[in-house]
């Protein structure tokens, strides 16, 4: 790790995220251990602790680091969780959740950006990170329950299957809303039924699966 890139990750933490209100002191220690340069094409790495999201290729986007940050800050871990990642594009968002959780169980559809993920994962020291190719909408029930569920990807509802997997009073996180714009919200398995609470206004890539917005 150079010591450019350690900085560069400090002050991302610091002006990025702290002074932006994200208060859980295990996430912002997670976001400045895991080093987001090895989770972007090498010929964005100068830019991978900018203030947003970047191109990974297929489509698809690295998400922007208060984003991620607001996500895990949402699932309020505390180490002991198995958790799924819905959508593991680069794996960045899994290599954070595992310094949150025991174990992180992720789904990819793109066969090439999951490869790509788990060779980044194990260089960066996550190996333990189970990466799954599939239907992200339909999660990985073999694996389930899990105690949170962060959903990268867009859908204009919460996917059955997900919120099927998660364990009572487990906590599921995804952008809802159209392909062009959406809420984060926060849903939380309770006995009496589903408790909601959306967040920040964000947006990202579709969910295409049988239980987003279909298939491409």
């Amino acid at each position: 790790m150079s010591s450019d890139a350690a900085a560069a990750r400090a002050e991302m933490v610091e002006r990025q995220l702290r002074r932006r209100g994200i208060s859980d002191e295990r996430v912002l220690a997670a976001m400045d251990r895991v080093p987001r340069d090895l989770f972007v094409p090498a010929s964005l790495a100068d830019h991978a602790y900018d203030d947003g999201a970047l191109p990974i290729g297929h489509h698809q986007t690295i998400s922007q680091p208060f984003v991620v940050a607001t996500i895990c800050s949402l699932l309020s871990l505390r180490g002991t969780e198995r958790v799924l990642d819905v959508g593991t594009g680069s794996g960045y968002q899994a290599a954070v959740l595992a310094e949150l959780a025991a174990e992180i169980v992720t789904i990819e559809r793109i066969p090439e950006l999951a490869a790509e993920a788990r060779a980044r994962l194990q260089e960066a020291g996550y190996e333990d990170v189970e990466v799954h190719v599939g239907d992200g909408s339909l999660g990985v029930p073999e694996r389930a329950p899990f105690a949170g569920i962060a959903v990268a990807a867009a859908a204009p509802r919460v996917p059955p299957a997900l919120y099927e997997q998660l364990a009572e009073c487990g906590r599921l996180v995804l952008p809802r809303g159209s392909r062009w714009g959406q809420e984060l919200v926060l849903v939380v398995r309770k006995p009496e039924g589903p408790a909601e609470r959306t967040s920040i206004p964000c947006r990202f890539v579709p969910l295409v699966g049988d239980e987003g917005f279909g298939h491409d």
